[in-house]
């Protein structure tokens, strides 16, 4: 499976359990760490952490596994690196602080349905 078409299976995944605003940039060109960040929010520490569990199950369910987990325990913003992806998963208040999307200005949008 390529990469754009993992990204876009985790955005799938992520609003099964009600996820907001997904954003999918691709970032490939602009660093070497990735080719794409999927960055989206949630409104409880809760529910960040219950949607970072779902990804995971559903994701190794095709056999997609994370290299590494940050931040699930807190739920503030938990990163799930895959790879050739990463997953921002942040509480609402924490994504306009961080302002990822701010930060990758130049990255190109990528769809999604």
């Amino acid at each position: 499976m390529r990469s754009i078409e993992k990204a876009k299976l985790a955005a799938a995944y992520v609003l099964e359990r009600k996820a907001e605003d997904p954003v999918l940039l691709e970032v490939g060109k602009l660093t070497s760490l990735t080719d794409f960040f999927l960055i989206l929010s949630c409104r409880s520490t809760r529910q960040v952490q219950a949607v970072s569990r779902h990804l995971r199950e559903r994701l190794e369910e095709k056999g997609i596994r994370p290299l590494g987990v940050e931040g699930e325990r807190e739920g503030h913003w938990v990163l799930l690196d895959y790879g050739d992806f990463v997953v921002h998963i942040f509480y609402e208040p924490l994504r306009a602080y961080y302002d990822l999307e701010g930060l990758w200005t130049e990255a190109p949008l990528v769809r999604l349905e």
